[in-house]
């Protein structure tokens, strides 16, 4: 066979939209919601696009690279950097940070607030632990993970969400336009809404998971390159326009409960209020329901992701269930840290792989025009990475910048580099790297 049905394409973009949307993805825009006030509309524009045009466009650019993966992928800069940004990037959406989160946003959303605090960290280690038993439950039979993630669990989630959605759009807590911006959204609530974005780690995820759907539509007999990548492009229209559908959805509800709370902490603590607000006391059980199926299914995403991705880079070494167990404990020990630990150091290697992942996706959907050539993609991946590095140590908690004297170097990149104060320090000497790049591929072109 080399089509797809409708129902077997539907049934792929479930899963990679199961394996998208954590529980990060629902605390992060109601949280933006609360803080943008009125200018909603201009922050979830920029939300999208890095929440969701950015993961649509890299599973777009694996599938049309015709790569087995990302290895192969960015190992067309060459294939030490292929190397080093596929190990990165994976340990960074897996157990460094995106899958420990996956644990202790569930335990801080649905559970915390339900006990003293100190029962907190022997409740965490309990709930942790039985949490990534049934990650690796899911993820030890990766053949299955397209009935585990697309027909159980995201169907599940999804009906949870909607429950609490549609009944705070139904009786509004009050009127988005009349809440005052605060913070970065009163000043630039688009580009405040782009940085929001990483926080998802989805355009990460869009270039790690793309092996998952590639592997899933062969298994379902599709073996044609051209229509592997035509379907995985498919899937990944379909999974981003849902996810776009909710990020509004969920923005929009969390800022009309500004008319009867003040701004959370956190989208987290945000979502709990609205929860409690329309369904008292069951809110608290709806929500932890909501978030824990949301953060399993994409945990399970990502070890499976992850597994067979070191598999591949180490033919030799540990099998897929070595890993995948491998990586379950690390996530459950860096879980026991506790949410905000994780947050603090997850921002600046997100600065720093953000825009690299970025630049890669560009070039291989635009690789045609400079037929590929290693020479353009070095000359802008090197410029990028050098300015990526002054992203991350402008990121690094205070405490950090302080021990490592780094102010005097961030207060110099803020004067000369353009663009650095704003988070995107990065955009002008990757312009000036593919610049360069193709000036030497004019001047010296291959025989």
């Amino acid at each position: 066979m080399q089509q797809l049905t409708l129902r077997q394409r539907l049934l792929v973009a479930s899963m990679l939209f199961g394996m998208f949307f954590g529980a990060g993805n629902l605390i992060f825009p109601a949280s933006m919601g609360q803080l943008a006030g009125r200018s909603i509309w201009q922050a979830s524009a920029g939300f999208l696009v890095t929440g969701v045009g950015l993961p649509l466009l890299g599973v777009a650019a694996l599938g049309i690279s015709r790569e087995e993966g990302l290895l192969q992928l960015s190992s067309r800069v060459g294939r030490a950097y292929g190397l080093f940004f596929t190990c990165v990037l994976y340990l960074t959406i897996g157990p460094f940070f995106a899958i420990p989160r996956c644990a202790t946003v569930s335990f801080t959303v649905g559970i915390q607030r339900l006990l003293p605090a100190e029962r907190q960290p022997l409740v965490l280690a309990a709930f942790s632990l039985a949490f990534f038993a049934a990650v690796l439950f899911f993820s030890l039979r990766p053949g299955q993970i397209l009935t585990w993630i697309g027909k159980l669990l995201n169907p599940l989630f999804l009906c949870f969400l909607a429950v609490l959605v549609l009944r705070a759009l139904a009786a509004p807590m009050g009127d988005a336009a009349a809440v005052e911006p605060a913070g970065n959204y009163a000043a630039a609530p688009f580009a405040t809404g782009l940085l929001e974005g990483y926080n998802t780690m989805d355009a990460l995820a869009g270039l790690a998971f793309g092996i998952i759907v590639v592997q899933a539509i062969r298994r379902l007999g599709v073996e044609e390159p051209g229509q592997v990548a035509r379907n995985t492009v498919l899937a990944g229209l379909l999974s981003s326009l849902l996810m776009a559908v909710i990020y509004l959805l969920v923005t929009v509800v969390g800022a009309q409960s500004r008319g009867q709370f003040a701004a959370a902490a956190n989208g987290g603590e945000a979502l709990a209020q609205i929860a409690a607000w329309y369904f008292g006391s069951a809110g608290a059980v709806i929500l932890a329901v909501t978030v824990t199926v949301a953060c399993l299914k994409t945990a399970v995403g990502l070890i499976t992701s992850c597994g067979e991705t070191f598999v591949a880079i180490f033919p030799g070494g540990p099998s897929y269930r070595v890993w995948a167990a491998a990586f379950c404990v690390l996530s459950f020990l860096l879980a026991n840290l506790g949410l905000d630990a994780i947050l603090d150091y997850s921002l600046p290697v997100l600065m720093f792989l953000y825009p690299l992942a970025i630049v890669l996706i560009l070039l291989t959907l635009g690789g045609g025009l400079f037929g590929n050539d290693r020479r353009v993609l070095r000359w802008t991946i090197g410029c990028t990475a050098v300015a990526a590095v002054l992203d991350l140590l402008r990121a690094l908690p205070e405490a950090a910048r302080g021990a490592l004297h780094l102010q005097p170097l961030i207060d110099a990149a803020v004067r000369w580099l353009p663009l650095y104060a704003q988070g995107f320090g990065w955009v002008c000497p990757a312009l000036a790297g593919l610049a360069a790049g193709l000036a030497v591929r004019r001047l010296r072109p291959r025989s």
